[in-house]
């Protein structure tokens, strides 16, 4: 393993969204897998207004290789105009697991 490991952040209008986002990142190796946690709430400021909605989280994980093309990738395919991105370090893990997550987000010619 040759890679940090990373753990993204994203909120979806619904489960829908999130599963066509969440299958787009994986068939194209930015992610290695993506849960779908449904049932959350958001309260948030928007354009000077508070906010409040239902929204599904996306669990994603990935590399830092390969967090700068995920994000990129998120804000071309998201419907939300400012979507929610974070990364955040893995720092411990089951080493089969950090492992398979890390060949997973392999580009195909490496």
């Amino acid at each position: 393993m040759n890679d940090d490991p990373r753990l993204m952040l994203c909120t979806c209008p619904d489960r829908d969204t999130g599963l066509s986002l969440a299958k787009t990142l994986v068939e194209e190796r930015l992610a290695a897998c993506v849960n779908l946690v449904p049932g959350i709430t958001s309260v948030y400021r928007w354009e000077g207004a508070l906010q409040e909605d239902a929204e599904v989280l996306l669990l994603i994980k990935s590399t830092t290789a390969r967090t700068a093309a995920l994000i990129e990738r998120l804000g071309q395919l998201h419907p939300y105009e400012v979507p929610e991105i974070i990364a955040l370090p893995i720092t411990e893990g089951s080493t089969a697991y950090l492992s398979w997550l890390d060949n997973c987000t392999r580009e195909r010619d490496q």
